[in-house]
Parts: structure tokens; sequence; C-alpha cells
């Protein structure tokens, strides 16, 4: 499922139109990236929990020349599934 694809699932489920589910589902996306960019942890009983995890600095190699590379350390999103999601799964 794409993003297009999304809002109209949205759509019809919700009995809106494509223009006001799309903004439904840009809020929602929205609210949860700042909600993680400010290092909160977002948890939506039944689907799943989104988190932030920190990344520490390492050292890889130029799969290329072999040579050496430093990679910066980062945050990255991590996805939790719920157990709703994972009974609808199994």
């Amino acid at each position: 499922m794409n993003w297009n694809e999304l809002i109209d699932a949205v759509a019809g489920k919700a009995d809106l139109k494509k223009s006001d589910a799309s903004k439904v589902v840009d809020a929602v996306f929205d609210s949860i990236g700042e909600a993680l960019k400010d290092g909160e942890e977002v948890r939506l009983v039944g689907f799943g929990t989104f988190s932030v995890a920190s990344r520490g600095a390492s050292e890889g190699r130029n799969p290329r020349t072999g040579e050496k590379i430093k990679i910066a350390a980062s945050r990255q999103a991590k996805f939790r599934p719920g157990k709703g999601l994972r009974d609808k799964l199994n």
C-alpha cells in the first residue's frame, strides 16, 4: 500500500472526501514525527509503539576501496507492534 492507497482506504472507511482524508493522514504522521523529534514515545494501544533509539558513532569500511570511514552517531525511529496488530497477522 502506498500513500495514495492509504488515503483512499481512510476516505472509504471514514466516509470522507479524499482531500479531507489526506489532511487527516498528513496530520497523524506529522504529529507522530514531531513527537519522535522531541524524543517522546508514541503509544497507540492495540497497534504499536513508536520510539527513538540512539545509535553511537562507529567505524566502517568503504566496500569499494576498503578505506576506513567514520559513521556519525544518529537517532533512528523504531516501531514495536502491539498485541492487537500481532494477533491480526497470525
